[in-house]
């Protein structure tokens, strides 16, 4: 994509619950497509599917887009030129679009039962023929007139013409198909609802979509929608058939599988901007080595040619990597901000001078509330961390603990480099490497082995309380 105010790509969800990494990676390659080009980007919820519909799912949708930063400039709630952007309230529109495709004879009237169709795709079964429609209703227009007029239910059907359906795909280069292996797919239900078919294209056209940017597994669908293009003499957008994306087992990952709701990695401590880079590299390759973006990199880099047709695997490891990067990348101001949530009850103070010590050690924000416990509320060794620890023995444990409180009692922890250095030769004395010898500072100041540096973290306590816990520790040594 060049740059082209007249770029506009839509993502357009279905309210069927929470949005997972598959059906975000769609809303933000459109995204950034659009941005990219200095188009525009549309959110419409697509809900004619009322059987599967999730009350309240639609405000979900938004929320999650709002929190990775993929603003719209049409859509529910905003409005825009094309409005609504529900589908659920356009049904008059489809229904006339269904009636100028009918009265063209590019569709037709069915009013076989569902035990009608359910016989005649047994019988193509048995006969090891591919199953669709075999066209019974096409012929007999006029009684199906009169059954419609008696009350009998009916759809409209498409009558796929002859030929062959083909395109040139961003992704995927050229694809094409026999329209003979097409079926005559049903565009306007029983109940006057549009399926999917019908309404994409109608709503892709009334709202100037001029790239459709969607799952790989629509590719079978194109064909009709092509049709469709042609019957009524709409020039067709640029098609982008996006790869799946499989979880760690390589599987696509589903609703149905389990996959998280986007939303819930935030609550985790994942940061918006880390989830938006890893899923923009699920497909997609910046062309060198770079693979660390803020949302604006991608937005100048993004190009729908550099994605990749293979299915992208969701790795968890990758996106732990990414976070703790851009956590360690962000100002003080905004840490302080970010970690309200996972350190409750703290002041903007208390966040500021405990930020030194955990910027490099967080992979995710909620890691704060585990690694500063210690430091927040009181210490509860574990029965089962042994003190002291291994490869320290009890007279060096001692001699550590001793030099400590000493330290500290003398204003040590004014001067955190010489106490450090006072501590380190005790342990080199004892012939103990420091790294195993410091443990036994961890477990008394923090309960634990390891966690935040030992000598920071006995600033922030300060003297009283610091010399209160090296005390208790000295004492369970005996």
């Amino acid at each position: 994509l060049v740059a082209d105010a007249r770029v506009r790509a839509r993502f357009a969800p279905s309210p069927t619950g929470a949005l997972h990494f598959g059906s975000v990676r769609t809303a933000l390659f459109a995204w950034l497509a659009a941005r990219h080009a200095g188009g525009d980007f549309i959110l419409r919820i697509e809900d004619t599917d009322q059987e599967r519909y999730i009350p309240g799912t639609e405000a979900l949708i938004i929320e999650t887009l709002s929190w990775l930063g993929l603003d719209f400039g049409e859509g529910p709630e905003i409005g825009g030129p094309h409005d609504p952007y529900i589908q659920s309230l356009r049904i008059a529109t489809y229904r006339d679009h269904a009636d100028r495709l009918v009265a063209g004879g590019h569709a037709y009237w069915c009013t076989c039962t569902p035990a009608r169709l359910a016989a005649m795709r047994d019988e193509q079964r048995a006969r090891s023929e591919p199953t669709r429609y075999d066209r019974r209703c096409l012929t007999r227009q006029a009684e199906v007139a009169e059954e419609r007029a008696s009350g009998m239910a009916a759809v409209v059907r498409l009558r796929m013409p002859d030929g062959v359906s083909e395109w040139d795909d961003i992704v995927r280069g050229h694809v094409s198909f026999a329209n003979a292996d097409i079926d005559d797919q049903v565009l306007l239900k029983s109940d006057g609802f549009p399926t999917y078919h019908l309404a994409v294209v109608v709503d892709d056209h009334l709202m100037r979509i001029s790239h459709v940017i969607r799952s790989d597994e629509w590719i079978p669908s194109t064909p009709k929608h092509l049709a469709l293009y042609a019957a009524f003499g709409w020039e067709t957008p640029r098609f982008a058939h996006v790869p799946a994306v499989l979880g760690p087992d390589h599987q696509k990952l589903s609703k149905r599988r389990g996959a998280r709701n986007v939303l819930e990695y935030g609550e985790l401590g994942y940061l918006p901007s880390a989830i938006v880079n890893a899923i923009a590299l699920l497909g997609w390759s910046s062309g060198d080595e770079q693979e660390v973006f803020t949302p604006q990199e991608l937005c100048e880099r993004f190009t729908l040619e550099r994605v990749n047709a293979a299915a992208a695997v969701f790795d968890p490891k990758r996106l732990d990597d990414l976070n703790g990067i851009h956590i360690r990348r962000m100002s003080t101001d905004d840490l302080v901000e970010a970690l309200e949530y996972h350190l409750l009850g703290t002041s903007k103070e208390t966040r500021r001078l405990l930020i030194p010590m955990l910027r490099e050690r967080m992979v995710t924000l909620a890691d704060a509330t585990r690694l500063c416990a210690p430091l927040l509320g009181e210490v509860r060794l574990d029965p089962s961390i042994e003190f002291p620890p291994k490869k320290v023995d009890q007279a060096t444990a001692v001699a550590m603990i001793d030099a400590c409180i000493a330290a500290v009692d003398q204003g040590g922890l004014d001067d955190q480099a010489a106490l450090l250095e006072r501590i380190r030769s005790v342990a080199e004395s004892a012939g103990v490497k420091s790294r195993d010898a410091f443990r036994v500072l961890y477990v008394a100041i923090l309960g634990t082995p390891a966690g935040l540096p030992v000598i920071e973290a006995m600033a922030f306590l300060g003297k009283e309380k610091s010399l209160q816990r090296l005390r208790e520790a000295r004492a369970r040594l005996g």
